[in-house]
């Protein structure tokens, strides 16, 4: 016997198929009142949930009105039974209904000899109302026996529903009387599943498995996730960070010219190019041929093009990038967290392959850097995007690779500010250097100050994308994101770099914020598109839906009814929602039968419903007379005024190409950044300028919404930048991410091969897929068949597969140590040559060293030390006294190393400084180790200072007082416990995150931060000292990992998410290194490290 629900509840239907019990749904009008909704929205969602039969009812009582009313309901979905009452005209609809192929539910039965009527009526159900029957004292349950034996005996098809059930006895006694159904409300449904010894048993059962302590792993699943994996595509292979010091494959500056533009007067006496300019025109004189001399006038009139002149720019005609090698810092994998938080035992070759990584050993991975291929992993880089892209093109030849550029640069507007609090703050405060030391952990995340306004400004973009031009492919487009503040002085800054022949369009969209103006507020950013090669650009079309009588569907203002071509004009409620439209009525507009033109075989009259049009002496037909005649046939013609135009239905093509005025763009729900660009506009660009496989480059990571999107369309990536809090906040969107998994063309191939787009249409007839016939004026004219569109935003979604993001890894710009050499007089050239220099100024104008909160330790009489051998600076200390502290500074471009920690803490020691404070870029275990014992093994206490990687950027920064430049770190608590617990690999083991130190030298005290507020800790279960791999990834403070939970509801046991969110992990099998590694996020984005063997774990107690 089949269950019914007999409700209009959509969360009721919803829960009940859930079960897997509900076959199908009943409604009547009461029930579908009750729900307050419109109808017709209503009820397709509930056919589009219910895997079976939904019975629709009538509510005309004449045959007539049945009639209609029950064909407007079938041709709802396929799954639709119509009611209708069991009454004289009742009957006559359901012979007449089901001589249409429509399939009744006769409802009302009260009594066997109706059942029989109805049943050679041909109803496809019958329902007895056997709960009615009882409340007047009779025997309901006797009238489904009767009509069951009657439809046995006569051998009729109709099937008994057995319906008004009040009660699980009428279940059991209908199903006993052989009925084919009952239907029944959702609240009889929860009694059938409910018994008391049930609950009673199954508290008994789950009280004494608790004692046993005993434990049931979660189910198995062969591939619970999956990703992407760009099998054809290959990457040369980047040293690990831990080869640092060994890797000695240096590689000199690159050296990148500007385009020599001239001034417009060709003022040759006070332009640095006149020499060359003679020199063009001496080679126009003496041109062997023509071609020659017409590349030397093309050259001399690139020349003396105007052009946006700035301070600093005519000075440089050139400029110089370091070109530094990349170095793996990380290895991240979701799908290998996953599976080391629910398998204990250890598997390397699958390892390996989760984390896209191969089996070499330590020489070849130093020896065969930057020469061996290996598979495609996409790419998080810390480090300023200039070096980066100059790194991306000198040591791993991607000139000329990269497909699409975003780049979502600083606005260049109010030089002295925009900070963001990290994490879970995003205010934006302009000019206020208090801000700073009144809000907690604040975090110098975005930042639009520049030592020489917008002259600086203007240099760091041009300097950016002349290196961005060299890594597009010939097809390839940039994208670059900007306000109307300067958006003038960007746009001829690309002219410049890029050629105004290869300017594309401006996009224009909307953002949900505003910029408050003193006239008129503006909520409108900008997209400046520029292609690399014009006529060779990839440009792919994109389609949004025409809605009638609004935006790009305002002129469907008229509604026809297809059966009998009834017109009438759409009301403002039906503008407003679309969905009220009643079934069977067609939106369409009227446009023209006629072009421009006079055409011998179509400006000709034409004879429509008696009456003989003319096109005009200067215009046309649009097609001939056979195709009038054909568009005719097909009621498409209409006369209007004095003359005939076309008919054009909204559905002959519903979607519209997008235009350069995007006024559907909102901020992102997630928005985790205070300058975060909604990933619907990101989409869109990538989307019109690449296919899947192709790589997209973002030299502003920001919140990693170019990343984000890239993977969820099947697209490679590496994204930029030079923060720290960006790339940690992408570092966990990316692995807590699910996307839909779109089907691809050839597995193997992996997205190279594409996605599958088909044709699809939905309950309504709409076109949903990928495919959408395009119906025209021409194609009907001349009975073509449609073209069809493809909507490369529709690909097909394989149900049942949660797919994740594929490994990825974190790098950084971080050579071979330095060995700096300190000058013996400081001048103002020194500034610009000597990083140590230049460091001692940037601590004099930014003297605060941030420790959390509102606690800073602040600097006075900043200066380089007397005779020293290792020390660079010194100072006094603010209210701490006259002796002063000593300074050591890492290299500008490398990790601070041991040795120098020591030799610095040595001679500080011997000159009786009261602290030392180093200050670095990066810094190695063995480093941060000896820091915090500096005074007990070399007698003065020692705390590391992160500095920002903005500083990396040159001189374009402006340093002041309210700039975040220097933020103390702490030391991660973590506790090693050997678990009593063991596993065919022998003992198991786990780490807790006890907290964070952070020691203020000021006040002498170590504040102590709990393990559960912290952003984020990541743990390695066999470090190598080579490359941290996550193993494991959890998130305290926030939810992050709740979307994927949502998604593999089932697969894995509740304890692993609790596991990954809070400060404990799961537990883990010993390594082949028998040494673990935990690294914790601070709220500045700093990585704090700590390295562990298990040799020195504790016993669990």
């Amino acid at each position: 016997m089949k269950i019914f629900l007999d409700t209009a509840n959509v969360n009721e239907i919803k829960e009940g198929v859930a079960l897997g019990v509900v076959d199908g749904v009943t409604t009547n009008p009461t029930l579908v009142a009750k729900e307050k909704r419109p109808f017709r929205p209503h009820v397709e969602e509930i056919c589009a949930i219910v895997p079976g039969d939904v019975s629709l009812e009538v509510v005309a009582t004449d045959f007539e009105g049945m009639v209609k009313e029950g064909e407007e309901l079938a041709q709802i979905a396929q799954n639709v039974v119509v009611k209708c009452p069991l009454t004289k005209d009742g009957l006559k609809a359901v012979k007449h209904l089901t001589g249409k192929g429509i399939r009744v539910n006769q409802t009302l039965c009260f009594s066997a000899t109706q059942a029989l009527l109805s049943a050679k009526a041909g109803a496809f159900y019958i329902s007895p109302f056997l709960g009615r029957l009882d409340d007047i004292g009779a025997i309901g349950m006797d009238l489904v026996r009767d009509i069951c034996e009657i439809y046995r005996v006569q051998g009729f098809k109709t099937q008994v529903l057995a319906a008004s059930i009040r009660n699980p006895l009428h279940v059991i006694d209908a199903a006993k009387a052989g009925a084919h159904v009952a239907t029944m409300p959702f609240s009889v449904l929860e009694q059938l599943i409910k018994h008391p010894l049930t609950d009673i048993g199954l508290k008994k059962f789950l009280d004494d498995w608790q004692k046993s302590g005993s434990k049931i792993s979660a189910k198995k699943v062969s591939e619970p996730t999956k990703t992407y994996e760009h099998t054809e595509e290959k990457l040369l292979l980047r040293p690990d960070v831990g080869l640092q010091p060994q890797f000695k494959a240096k590689k000199a500056p690159k050296t990148y010219r500007y385009d020599p533009s001239l001034d417009p007067a060709l003022s040759w006496d006070v332009n640095a190019d006149r020499e060359r300019g003679e020199a063009l025109i001496a080679r126009i004189e003496t041109a062997p041929d023509v071609a020659q001399a017409t590349a030397a006038a093309a050259e001399l009139k690139r020349m003396s093009r105007p052009f946006l002149n700035w301070a600093g720019k005519a000075e440089r005609r050139e400029f110089s990038v370091p070109t530094l090698p990349l170095f793996v810092h990380e290895r991240l994998s979701t799908q290998a967290i996953l599976q080391s938080v629910t398998s204990h035992k250890r598997d390397k070759q699958q390892s390996l392959r989760l984390f896209a990584d191969e089996e070499l050993d330590v020489t070849d991975r130093l020896l065969k850097a930057y020469e061996h291929p290996t598979p495609w992993v996409n790419r998080l880089t810390l480090g300023d995007s200039l070096v980066v892209m100059n790194s991306l093109l000198q040591y791993e030849g991607l000139g000329g690779q990269v497909q699409m550029i975003y780049m979502d640069p600083p606005y260049g507007v109010r030089f002295g500010s925009n900070f963001q609090p990290f994490v879970r703050k995003r205010d934006v405060r302009h000019g206020d250097d208090n801000s700073l030391s009144r809000e907690p952990e604040m975090v110098q995340a975005y930042r639009d100050t520049w030592e020489l306004g917008l002259h600086s400004y203007l240099g760091y973009l041009r300097d950016r994308l002349i290196v961005c031009r060299e890594l597009l492919c010939a097809r390839g487009s940039v994208f670059v994101q900007i306000s109307d503040e300067n958006i003038h002085h960007v746009r001829e800054v690309m002219d410049e770099v890029f050629g105004s022949e290869n300017f594309v369009v401006v996009v224009c969209f909307r953002r949900l914020g505003m910029m408050v103006g003193e006239t008129i507020q503006s909520s409108a950013h900008y997209l400046l598109w520029y292609a690399k090669d014009k006529p060779q650009m990839k440009s792919r079309k994109l389609f949004e839906r025409q809605i009638p009588g609004r935006g790009s569907g305002d002129h469907y203002v008229k509604l026809e009814e297809t059966s009998t071509g009834n017109v009438r004009a759409l009301t403002a409620d039906v503008r407003g929602n679309p969905d009220l439209i009643p079934f069977g009525w067609r939106p369409f507009q009227l446009i023209s039968l006629t072009t421009g033109g006079f055409r011998p075989n179509t400006t000709i009259p034409y004879e429509f419903e008696g009456r003989i049009y003319h096109p005009g002496p200067n215009k046309c037909w649009r097609t001939t007379k056979e195709g009038l005649d054909r568009l005719v046939a097909c009621r498409r013609v209409v006369r209007a005024g004095n003359t005939i135009r076309y008919k054009q239905y909204l559905d002959d093509f519903p979607l519209t190409e997008i235009t350069t005025i995007w006024d559907d763009t909102a901020r992102d729900p997630e928005n985790l950044y205070v300058v975060q660009t909604p990933s619907n506009i990101v989409r869109r660009c990538l989307l019109m300028t690449t296919d899947p496989g192709d790589l997209v480059l973002d030299p502003t990571c920001g919140s990693g919404t170019t990343a984000y999107v890239a993977e969820q369309w099947g697209r490679r990536w590496i994204t930029i930048d030079t923060s720290r809090v960006p790339l940690a906040l992408t570092r966990q969107r990316l692995l807590t991410a699910t996307y839909p998994y779109f089907e691809l063309g050839d597995p193997a191939r992996g997205p190279a091969a594409g996605f599958v787009y088909r044709q699809k249409q939905n309950l309504k007839g709409e076109e949903v897929g990928g495919i959408v016939p395009h119906m025209t004026l021409r194609s009907v004219a001349q009975s073509e068949p449609p073209n069809e569109e493809v909507v490369v935003d529709r690909p097909e979604i394989e149900p049942g597969i949660v797919r994740v993001a594929g490994p990825f890894v974190a790098e950084a710009t971080i050579p071979t140590t330095i060995e700096v050499t300190v000058p013996a007089k400081e001048t103002e050239a020194d500034y610009a040559s000597d990083p140590i220099s230049r460091m001692i100024e940037v601590l004099r104008r930014s003297p605060a060293l941030r420790i959390g909160g509102k606690q800073a330790v602040t600097l006075k009489n900043i200066r380089r030390p007397a005779k020293a051998l290792s020390l660079h600076a010194e100072a006094e200390v603010d209210g701490n006294g006259t002796r002063p502290v000593a300074f050591v500074f890492g290299p500008e471009h490398g990790p601070v190393t041991e040795q120098l920690v020591f030799a610095a803490a040595k001679e500080a020691n011997l000159k009786n400084y009261a602290h030392l404070y180093v200050i670095g870029f990066a810094i190695q275990p063995g480093a941060s180790r000896l820091i915090q014992g500096a005074e007990q093994m070399v007698g003065v206490p020692a705390t590391y200072v992160q500095a920002t990687m903005d500083l990396l950027m040159g001189d374009l920064l402006k340093t002041t007082r309210a700039s975040q430049i220097f933020s103390v770190t702490g030391a991660p608590d973590v506790r090693l416990i050997r678990l009593k617990r063991k596993n065919g690999n022998g003992p198991l083991y786990h780490v807790e995150l006890i907290g964070l130190d952070v020691f203020d030298p000021v006040s002498m005290q170590t504040d102590h931060r709990k393990g559960d507020d912290v952003p984020a800790w990541f743990l390695d279960t066999d470090y190598d000292d080579l490359v941290f791999h996550v193993a494991q990834a959890f998130f305290p403070r926030t939810s992050a990992w709740d979307a994927l939970k949502r998604a593999l509801r089932g697969t894995y046991e509740e304890s692993v998410w609790e596991h990954l969110a809070g400060t404990v992990s799961e537990p883990f099998s010993a390594g082949e290194r028998e040494k673990i590694a935990v690294k914790v996020i601070d709220d500045r984005g700093n990585e704090l490290m700590v390295v562990k063997g298990l040799s020195e774990a504790e016993p669990e107690r």
